[in-house]
This record gives structure tokens, C-alpha cells and sequence, in this order.
């Protein structure tokens, strides 16, 4: 291995050399010019370590963080479901998802929504995680890394300021209803989590646009 010199280490799964460097200098000389080049960084050598043996497309794409829960000391429930939002602006264009947290299979996925802030769209994945289990007929935590939505969800009210427009009427027509859900149905005993990021990394559910 290269001698330390930066803050990160290097996995290469695929370049003239594999491995872990801890310099971008020593990973690049293994990676620039060579078609197909597989690689990413990671902020310490335990979490460089477990995806180096692990595969590549269970990295790319997602932010560096993702996964860090499979080596932390403490871990989230499983099985679970994970939920998570990405909006681009606020207000901007708004989706949201569920997985599963085990294996990260994704099991619901909604919009692109105009006029949509982040907390809404994830009021509104939790809601529709509980609802989907329902469907299931199983119960299982749900983790969110929004505490605003786990605390409207408790309150069964979505006390977002974001304004009616004639371009979210859809979205603020899905509130309404997840709303009505919530009064409708008592929430699980497994309940309602939140996704610890400094100590697990990203949400399993996040979208890797950050």
C-alpha cells in the first residue's frame, strides 16, 4: 500500500492494479486512460476495506457513505425499510422511494412531483411505506432520515409551508391522503426510526444526487 497521503483511500476494483491506495496520485496511475475503470473513494480504511470485498455496482453511483451501517457498531433493525426523498430546488421537481434495507431492493418509488420540498416527499415515503406493509400484511420499522416527517407522521399532520401552486396540486392532493391515512390507521408497535447518517452513512433510500 502507498504511503498515506491524503484523508482518503482509494478502492480500485478494475485498472492496471486492484486495490486500496491511499493517495489519488497512486490510485489514478491505475485508472486513467484504462477502458472500463472501476473506483471510488472513502473517507476511512474500514469502509475502503469492506466494498473493496464487496462489488463495485453495489457502490457506483451512491455517496461514498452508503452502507457504512453493514460495518458500524451499532445497527439499524432488520428487516426494515429505508425511505428517502430528493428535490431538486425548494420548492423544486420532487420524488421519493422505499427499499429494503437488507439487499437495497427498491419496492416503491414515486413522481417526479413539480413545486415539492424535501420534508413533504419524505412525510409522504414514510406514509406510503407504512401503507405498503399494510399491503404486505407484515409489520416492520421504517427508517427516515427527516425528523420534521417522523414527527408530522406522529402528529398525523403534514405542517409544511409550502405553497399551493397550479403546479403542485397533485402533490398537496397526496398529502391530503396520506393524511387521511394516518387517521384512518394506528401506527405499527416496530414504529417509526430514525436513520442515525454520522453513524450509518447515507440512507439505503437515497437517490446519490447529493
Amino acid at each position: 500500500m502507498a504511503t498515506r497521503t491524503s484523508s482518503k483511500f482509494y478502492v480500485v476494483w478494475k485498472g492496471r492494479k486492484t486495490g486500496i491506495f491511499t493517495s489519488w496520485d497512486e490510485a489514478e496511475k491505475q485508472v486513467k486512460g484504462y477502458a472500463g475503470a472501476q473506483y471510488k473513494a472513502f473517507t476511512s480504511y474500514k469502509h475502503a476495506n469492506a466494498a473493496f470485498k464487496a462489488d463495485y455496482a453495489d457502490y457506483k453511483g451512491k455517496p461514498a457513505t452508503q452502507g457504512n451501517w453493514r460495518t458500524a457498531s451499532v445497527k439499524p433493525q432488520i428487516p426494515s425499510v429505508c425511505v428517502d426523498a430528493a428535490c431538486s430546488g425548494s420548492p423544486g421537481k420532487l420524488e421519493y422511494r422505499g427499499v429494503l434495507t437488507e439487499g437495497e431492493q427498491e419496492v416503491f418509488r414515486a413522481g417526479p412531483y413539480e413545486d415539492g420540498t424535501n420534508n413533504v416527499g419524505e412525510f409522504l415515503a414514510i406514509v406510503h411505506a407504512l401503507s405498503w406493509l399494510q399491503k404486505q400484511k407484515t409489520e416492520l420499522p421504517v427508517y427516515s432520515d427527516s425528523e420534521n416527517a417522523i414527527a408530522w407522521v406522529h402528529t398525523g399532520k403534514c405542517r409544511t409551508g409550502l405553497k399551493h401552486t397550479d403546479k403542485n396540486h397533485v402533490l398537496f392532493a397526496l398529502i391530503k391522503s396520506a393524511e387521511n391515512w394516518l387517521a384512518e390507521n394506528e401506527l405499527p408497535e416496530e414504529g417509526i426510526l430514525k436513520w442515525d447518517t454520522i453513524l450509518w452513512g447515507e440512507n439505503p433510500a437515497d437517490f446519490g444526487r447529493k
